[in-house]
């Protein structure tokens, strides 16, 4: 017999198995009525084959056979009765539909076939069941779905539960093998922008105490000690990038070149991010050692590259990586010594003082079409500068006095003294100097009598 011939037979097999088949709704054949009720007065009659129902629902075999103790009789059939919500008649009708198939199917989407699976376990069909099963755990879902589903499968029963896999909480292992490659992505050069923008936004989801507990908890040496290298990396490559140009700029004038600015607007915002995560894992001391280290090469790096109102997004990233340098050592969380105390705070005074202006420069009209007439609007959080001027008036006040006597007296010789205010520390300085005789006047006495 050649191919042609068999696949003709087959197929005209199939048609007589089809045409044999009993179908719903054949008032010819049909030898039960399905009453499809509901508590909204409902009723919907449905035609049926009691052989049909029975070999694929539970509920109906029952019903059907000759142990269930009463048997309705409309017309000259059988009458089922089936009870259920309104919301849910369509999705019984389905399941009932779907008896007569061939093969049942769940292609209905998310919710027809969560409804569907619903009507097949109430009625007891367990290949309908399992194939809306299989679809579920195959189909993708949006959010609404997703709460959907969380609502109705686990009152059907646990063996219905596998649908919820791909919600359930992960073992901690994949979390920080995940948490780790994403950090090094975050971490790394941007060749993949997307990527490692995703990877930052996550990482931060992650870790964000919200409505619910962080992903991951550290209290792995291991796991901290691969955070710190990536971070270690990073700063190496910042280094290289301020001594390139440092060296560059002895040479040549480096204003205006665009791809240097670009790269250090990278290199900057990667450490402004990594101190966001830094300061959630209680991580950040080798950051503010590293900051307060080449504060001064930082500055002239950035002056460097960017000249007049240029780069001003870069100059603020700088800013915010500074005032969490300067916060960690205001709040004791990273202990330095005084002098570095010193050169961090009258750098980073001296920076804040020339780049607050900038932001607050009248707006240009709207006439005038140079490329830096948007500059201006660019500016940070006001609560950002509220914290880097209290980090340091709170970090000028742990300095010895004369050394807050020379940070107070350049600040008030200073035509920009409206920024950072130190007119707490000065108050603060005033009233120890004044009394500083009086209160340790016993060191005196205690002096004088060894």
């Amino acid at each position: 017999m050649s191919a042609d011939s068999g696949m003709k037979a087959s197929q005209t097999s199939s048609m007589r198995r089809a045409a044999g088949r009993p179908k719903i709704g054949d008032l010819a054949t049909s030898d039960v009525v399905v009453r499809l009720r509901t508590p909204e007065g409902r009723d919907e009659w449905l035609y049926c084959h009691s052989v049909v129902l029975a070999a694929g629902s539970k509920y109906f075999a029952d019903r059907l056979s000759d142990d269930w103790p009463t048997c309705q009789i409309l017309g000259s059939r059988y009458c089922v009765e089936v009870y259920c919500q309104e919301l849910d008649l369509s999705s019984h009708v389905t399941a009932l539909r779907l008896l007569y198939a061939s093969e049942p199917c769940s292609r209905f989407g998310v919710r027809g076939a969560l409804g569907i699976l619903q009507a097949a376990v109430h009625l007891g069909c367990p290949q309908i069941a399992t194939a809306c099963v299989d679809y579920l755990e195959s189909a993708p879902w949006d959010e609404a779905d997703e709460e959907e589903i969380l609502r109705t499968i686990p009152c059907l029963g646990p063996q219905y539960e596998c649908v919820l896999a791909r919600l359930r909480p992960i073992d901690p292992a994949p979390v920080t093998s995940i948490f780790l490659s994403a950090f090094r992505h975050a971490t790394s050069m941007p060749s993949a922008p997307e990527l490692k923008s995703a990877a930052q936004e996550q990482l931060e989801y992650m870790l964000t105490e919200d409505d619910d507990a962080p992903l991951l908890v550290f209290d792995d040496d291991i796991v901290k000690s691969q955070v710190k290298d990536c971070v270690t990396d990073l700063l190496n490559r910042f280094s290289g990038f301020m001594s390139s140009i440092l060296t560059k700029q002895k040479e040549v004038s480096l204003g205006g070149n665009g791809e240097l600015q670009q790269e250090l607007h990278y290199l900057v915002s990667d450490i402004s991010w990594v101190c966001q995560i830094l300061s959630k894992l209680e991580m950040m001391k080798c950051l503010v050692v590293y900051w307060v280290g080449v504060s001064s090469d930082v500055v002239e790096a950035v002056d460097a590259v960017c000249r007049g109102i240029d780069c001003l997004k870069t100059r603020l990233k700088v800013i915010e990586v500074s005032t969490k340098v300067l916060e960690a050592i205001a709040f004791g969380n990273v202990v330095l010594p005084t002098e570095k105390r010193y050169d961090a705070v009258n750098v980073w005074i001296g920076f804040a003082r020339r780049i607050k202006p900038l932001v607050e420069q009248p707006e240009h009209d709207g006439d005038d079409d140079s490329s830096d007439a948007e500059a201006p609007k660019i500016n940070l959080d006001i609560e950002v500068w509220q914290s880097l001027e209290s980090a340091i008036v709170s970090v000028v006040l742990t300095l010895p006095s004369n050394s807050q006597a020379v940070i107070l007296s350049n600040w008030l010789q200073s035509k920009h003294a409206k920024y950072p205010d130190l007119t707490e520390a000065f108050e603060v300085w005033c009233y120890r100097s004044k009394v500083a005789k009086r209160r340790l006047s016993f060191l005196s006495h205690t002096n004088r009598v060894s």
